[in-house]
C-alpha cells in the first residue's frame, strides 16, 4: 500500500492530505478553506483580465474605468 499523498496547505502552509477523506483538500481543515472562500469573496484575490462590453453596460456592476450612467 503506497503513503497517501500529502500537499503542503494554499492559506497555512501544513501539510494536508490529498485524498477523498479530506473533504477540504486541497486546505488541511474547514477554518482554512472559509478563510481563502472570505478572501475571494472580500475581493482580496482578483484574476487580471479586460472587461467585455457586455460586462461594461451591465446594470449593477460598475468599473472604476467606465463612467456611471
Amino acid at each position: 500500500m503506497s503513503k497517501p499523498r500529502q500537499v503542503r496547505c494554499p492559506q497555512c502552509g501544513k501539510d494536508a492530505l490529498w485524498a477523498p477523506e479530506n473533504p477540504w483538500r486541497p486546505f488541511c481543515s474547514e477554518r482554512c478553506k472559509q478563510i481563502d472562500l472570505g478572501a475571494w469573496a472580500s475581493e482580496s484575490y482578483r484574476v487580471a483580465g479586460q472587461v467585455s462590453d457586455d460586462e461594461a453596460g451591465a446594470p449593477g456592476l460598475e468599473f472604476p474605468d467606465t463612467p456611471t450612467r
